[in-house]
């Protein structure tokens, strides 16, 4: 009798234990197994130690599930530092049918971008930055309506940006700076859009008046080749606290509206915006740089008031405004960059003392600069434009 109630009470352990670890709806167990294959820790890390098949897989580091379905997969230790992974992301991640979530920490993750992905129907959440991702984006993103971030930064993606994601109705984070990406910028139909990074790539084209949502907060767009306009479409985007359109080409004037909205780093230099540089009130944004475009008429009074401003290699005209001095010798201006325009005055007493906190640069106009201050070595050594470039 005791040989008979010890044997059940193994097999009731057994089962027991069998439970613990067979839970996972087998379809993703498999799939699992088959991202496990095609991955491999760098040296250095240990993450996919734990990615036992004898145990319960939802145990395993950046396995999380829900009920019988794995529902989040962070692969790679995220400690900063840390080696990360190598391997190619397994087609078998698209059997993951309940997965809201896929991360992959820095490594060294290599090939394309499976179009299994595009059968994760719940995914919100898709981030693999600073790997080795090659290949084009799949057009069949777009069949993923829920996705709401979507970063695959630093990277080696090529091809174009296909219209589809920018269809994606709670998409609210598109970063995908540091690839070879071409084309134009497709529009964004998201109404809940707030970050857009795109640069350091090679996009090209123009951006329509109406192709970016008013929800954005942060645009990024620096590195690129886009021409064309932007006076339609920057006076709708009056959230933006974050604005980089530096190293384009872009074209025409730049709207005074732009300057009053709750921007705190506003880069738009080395471009081709042209005419004068009109704000409607007082500038509080603390960064704004203007320079190395084709800017021209007076300075505005209502600058004065920002901490750091570049409006070097300009055609700007005619005399500083006296509320820049004022500011400047109170501190109060820590950069004012203003070399290489078409100045032809300031009103500063040769003999005052710019607080060493303090910037000014002035040479290459048409004046000689009243106080010697140090500038740039872009600056180059001319004090004062020729008197032949500054008559009329």
């Amino acid at each position: 009798m005791h040989v008979v109630s010890y044997a059940l009470f193994l097999v009731a352990l057994f089962q027991c234990r069998f439970l613990a670890f067979a839970i996972l709806d087998p379809i993703d167990f498999l799939a699992l197994q088959s991202i496990r294959k095609s991955l491999h820790d760098l040296p250095g890390s240990n993450f996919l130690a734990s990615w036992d098949f004898t145990s319960d897989p939802c145990n395993f580091a950046g396995v999380y599930c829900a009920s019988d379905k794995v529902v989040a997969l962070n692969l790679g230790d995220p400690r900063a530092g840390s080696p990360g992974l190598t391997g190619r992301i397994d087609w078998a991640i698209g059997k993951l049918s309940a997965l809201a979530e896929l991360s992959i920490v820095p490594g060294r993750i290599y090939g394309s971008l499976p179009e299994s992905i595009s059968q994760l129907k719940g995914l919100r959440f898709l981030a693999i930055s600073r790997n080795f991702i090659s290949g084009n984006i799949p057009v069949t993103i777009g069949r993923l309506r829920r996705l709401k971030t979507l970063d695959l930064s630093y990277n080696q993606l090529t091809g174009g940006i296909p219209r589809s994601i920018g269809t994606l109705p709670e998409l609210t984070n598109v970063i995908l700076c540091h690839n070879h990406l071409s084309g134009s910028v497709p529009p964004f139909l998201s109404h809940v859009l707030t970050r857009l990074d795109f640069k350091h790539n090679a996009l090209s084209g123009s951006l329509a008046p109406y192709s970016l949502p008013p929800s954005l907060q942060s645009l990024s767009l620096s590195w690129n080749r886009l021409t064309g306009p932007v006076d339609k479409l920057l006076p709708r985007l009056n959230h933006l606290n974050y604005l980089d359109l530096s190293m384009n080409q872009f074209t025409g004037p730049i709207p005074g509206r732009l300057f009053s909205f709750p921007i705190t780093n506003l880069q738009l230099e080395r471009n081709s915006f042209s005419g004068p540089v009109q704000p409607t009130e007082q500038v509080t944004i603390p960064t704004v740089d203007l320079s190395h475009n084709r800017l021209s008429g007076h300075i505005s009074p209502m600058f004065s008031t920002v901490q750091n401003l570049y409006l070097n290699n300009n055609y700007f005209t005619g005399q500083v405004p006296s509320s820049f001095v004022d500011r400047l010798l109170s501190a109060s201006i820590r950069i004012l960059y203003l070399q290489h325009n078409y100045l032809t005055g300031i009103e500063i007493s040769p003999t005052a003392e710019i607080p060493l906190r303090s910037s000014l640069c002035l040479q290459y106009n048409c004046m000689v600069p009243p106080v010697q201050t140090a500038c740039p070595l872009k600056a180059g050594k001319m004090k004062t434009r020729p008197t032949s470039q500054c008559k009329g």
